[in-house]
């Protein structure tokens, strides 16, 4: 991780001090002066707090882990903070929405709109690339265009380019047939325009030809299902005396499109592992339908192939024919042509695939197995936005079950029309709405709850005259309510941190019960921390 100009300022103060409080020479206080005004002019004292600060927002609290023990996610939101904090006037991100949960995303957002930083990104989110970008490039065929507008603006800009350029192909075509017939009749290049004509039209047959991209409908002949799908009774799963769903019943409907919400370490990942039998619940029934074959894209999800297999091979694997809803059939390679898998790539060692190929292949695999009930986690990280185009229409026309998994709104708002929604109280809700509905409820009801917690705060005018009799905060008071705030923001995010880790699903028993003690611990001194900030902020 670099280093930065206000750091290397930081350290240069922080150094001096340390000579200073030995004694000071006459030079040495020169400097300390100099990097006094230097660090007022460069904001340099509130560094660390905002630094801390935008960590907290990636929940990530423990200043004093190591940065070899974190997580590829963890290390990526640990750059995406120095990024975001450091004294540049550029930014560059590439994918930067993955691993972030929504409401990570939409402060994101925010932060990218108000900045006075240029930004250069790289991104599959259509949502975040609508609300943040000024301009397009766009790089295609060998070409870079620009379009000077968001992502909606571009999509329309550039379909009006595909219809004028296929508009131009068209005439070029039609005179091309009328310059070939009089091509075909021979006549003899004795005069210069002669010449010139046979020229142009040679021109015309060498050109590069444009051709719209190919579309087209993939979908499944879907398996049979039952009357009986799956149903689920009295789910509950806890890690230690955490408990992370708590009596969930449901039962799963045909044809039923269902996305799950939730804030990272709510359960969503623990929720899809007990409806597959990955993980077993500690009490409640899981009943699959005979019929039922379930198909589950994991978030980490691996291709287990052989050594030196090729894609192609490891597609054939899994058959040689894939059948489509309309009774046509497709082979391996065709199949793998629709999913953007050239025959040149087709032939390549699955080894040398990139991260987001891989991922691609894996699905491409998964459909194969033709399930009736479709689970999918995170299917969005890693792939373009051609791929995502792909996918949203295969699932809109999938006739099976669906559970998605996506911070990507503009992908589950088109393929989902309900949502389960987790809210960090072991609950599973169900909300009759798509993914953006539910995120406008969500501010709804938070500014309910700010507008009846002003109208707590404004008592009628006879309680009024009472609380002005009240003594108002001495200075050591309000000294003690300003660090019980900051104490309680540090205790939040320790308690998120704690669920986080016991909801994952990776953590030892030993492990279990130091959290459980430490998560505790947590909440019973915030409880006594609120009750003294209530008695303070309510004579502010």
């Amino acid at each position: 991780f670099r280093s930065s100009p206000k750091l290397d300022l930081i350290r240069r103060y922080e150094i001096i001090c340390e000579k200073i409080a030995h004694g000071a020479t006459a030079k040495e206080e020169k400097e300390m002066s100099e990097l006094i005004e230097r660090m007022d002019a460069e904001r340099c004292w509130d560094y660390e707090n905002e630094i801390k600060s935008i960590l907290n927002i990636l929940n990530i609290t423990d200043m004093n882990k190591k940065m070899g023990s974190l997580s590829g996610g963890t290390l990526k939101k640990v750059s995406l903070a120095q990024t975001l904090i450091e004294d540049s006037n550029l930014i560059l991100l590439d994918e930067p929405t993955n691993h972030l949960d929504v409401d990570t995303i939409m402060w994101l957002e925010e932060y990218l709109v108000k900045t006075d930083k240029a930004i250069l990104m790289v991104t599959h989110d259509r949502y975040f690339l609508d609300r943040v970008t000024t301009k397009i490039i766009e790089m295609d065929r060998e070409k870079i265009t620009v379009f000077e507008g968001n992502y909606s603006y571009y999509v329309e800009k550039r379909d009006e380019l595909i219809a004028n350029n296929l508009r131009k192909e068209g005439k070029t075509e039609s005179i091309l047939r009328t310059e070939m017939e009089w091509l075909r009749r021979g006549p003899k290049a004795r005069g210069t325009k002669s010449k010139a004509r046979k020229d142009k039209i040679y021109s015309m047959i060498n050109r590069d030809v444009f051709k719209e991209d190919e579309s087209f409908a993939l979908s499944t002949t879907g398996r049979r299902l039952g009357n009986k799908i799956l149903e689920v009774k009295n789910l509950t799963k806890c890690y230690g005396t955490h408990k992370v769903i708590s009596d969930f019943t449901y039962s799963f409907k045909k044809g039923e499109r269902l996305g799950i919400a939730g804030v990272n370490g709510a359960g969503k990942t623990t929720l899809i592992n007990l409806l597959t039998g990955t993980l077993a619940p500690d009490s409640g029934t899981v009943d699959r339908g005979l019929n039922t074959v379930i198909a589950h894209f994991r978030q980490d999800a691996r291709a287990d192939f052989k050594e030196n297999e090729t894609v192609i091979e490891y597609i054939k694997s899994q058959g040689d024919l894939f059948k489509l809803a309309d009774g046509s059939e497709l082979s391996p390679g065709k199949l793998l042509e629709r999913f953007l898998f050239n025959p040149a790539i087709q032939y390549s060692p699955v080894s040398q695939l990139s991260g987001g190929e891989l991922k691609r292949l894996i699905l491409v695999r998964l459909l194969l197995s033709n399930p009736n009930f479709l689970i999918l986690d995170e299917p969005t990280n890693d792939f373009d936005i051609k791929t995502l185009n792909i996918l949203e229409d295969f699932l809109v026309n999938y006739e099976g079950c669906l559970i998605t998994v996506s911070h990507d709104r503009f992908f589950m708002d088109k393929v989902v029309d309900e949502l389960l929604v987790l809210e960090g109280d072991s609950l599973v809700r169900k909300f009759g709405g798509t993914f953006s509905e539910y995120l406008d409820y969500k501010d709804e009801q938070e500014e309910n709850r700010e507008s009846a917690a002003k109208q707590v705060k404004t008592p009628p005018l006879s309680e009024k005259k009472i609380e002005d009799k009240k003594a108002k905060l001495s200075f050591k008071e309000k000294k003690e309510l300003e660090e019980t705030t900051g104490t309680i923001e540090k205790l939040e995010a320790d308690k998120q941190r704690i669920e986080t880790e016991l909801s994952s699903g990776s953590v030892d028993y030993n492990r279990i019960n130091l959290l459980q003690g430490e998560y505790d611990n947590t909440c019973e001194s915030l409880e006594k921390l609120y009750a003294r900030w209530e008695e303070l902020a309510s004579r502010e």
